[in-house]
């Protein structure tokens, strides 16, 4: 008989889960009895999954990454030692590389990398002692074919998947696993949600976020997200997970890896009408 997520995940930590991916996360988890601890820095977001029981709102900051660490650490205490910790929080910034303030690119990169690999440290920490648990940090494909643009959030999705790339290694043999989740576009309300920094528009950055909200719009469900999560988790086995549109997750990263780099760049560059 096939195990049970929650026989091998009883107890989940799902960081941004009001909303997008993180919410389709933790309404999985919870469909499957699993009993998940998810955040949002502002926690009446969170109320639709409170009133499906099984479910333990967080506050918390990423921004602030020793905050952070304290929140993890007391909901870990909590929950007995977390089975499953999924770092899903991010945002975009969209704006171009030399107008937009370095302030606002550091703090991206501090944010979504150096804050969620302490998260990470943390949760493999305890999992390392237990020997059993499942590390998912979510990067994107941005991480392969990066978005115009978006400088920032290419190089954060990129470390974190070098991260966990790194911690798979280290991992090996010791019953932890680690997902490396390349999520492409789906339909939630990220782009409504990135951020604009003053600077000006040029013809260029309207047609590349025409293009990127038109994919967005059109993209799978996040569901689809889960599900592919969902099955790579009973696997039990670290690796990495593509997910998204046919084209994306499958058809491109074959292209990345047999054809040139610049027959890779000429594909890029027209899947944002910028060719």
């Amino acid at each position: 008989m096939s195990p049970r997520l929650v026989d091998l995940y009883p107890t989940a930590f799902v960081t941004g889960a009001s909303t997008g991916l993180g919410r389709a996360f933790a309404e999985m988890l919870l469909s499957e009895g699993v009993r998940v601890w998810g955040t949002a820095r502002d926690t009446s977001r969170l109320a639709p999954l409170a009133e499906q029981g099984n479910f333990q709102p967080v506050a918390l900051e990423l921004r602030d990454g020793v905050a952070a660490g304290q929140v993890f650490h007391q909901a870990d205490q909590a929950a007995g030692g977390f089975a499953l910790v999924i770092n899903n929080a991010g945002y975009g910034v969209f704006g171009d590389f030399t107008t937009t303030e370095f302030a606002v690119w550091q703090e991206q990169l501090e944010v979504m990398l150096v804050h969620t690999a302490r998260l990470s440290h943390a949760a493999l920490r305890g999992m390392r002692a237990r020997r059993q648990g499942a590390l998912v940090n979510i990067s994107s494909l941005a991480a392969e074919f990066p978005l115009p643009f978006q400088s920032a959030y290419n190089v954060a999705k990129a470390g974190l998947t070098a991260l966990n790339e790194s911690l798979m290694i280290e991992t090996a043999g010791t019953g932890v696993i680690v997902l490396d989740v390349r999520p492409g576009d789906y339909r939630t309300d990220f782009e409504g949600a990135v951020r604009r920094p003053p600077g000006g528009t040029t013809p260029a950055m309207g047609r590349a976020w025409a293009a990127f909200r038109r994919l967005m719009e059109s993209g799978p469900p996040p569901a689809h997200a889960a599900a592919a999560l969902r099955r790579a988790l009973l696997r039990r086995r670290s690796g990495t997970v593509r997910c998204g549109r046919f084209f994306q997750a499958v058809v491109a990263p074959l292209l990345a890896r047999f054809g040139s780099l610049p027959l890779r760049r000429r594909i890029q560059a027209s899947y944002f009408d910028l060719s």
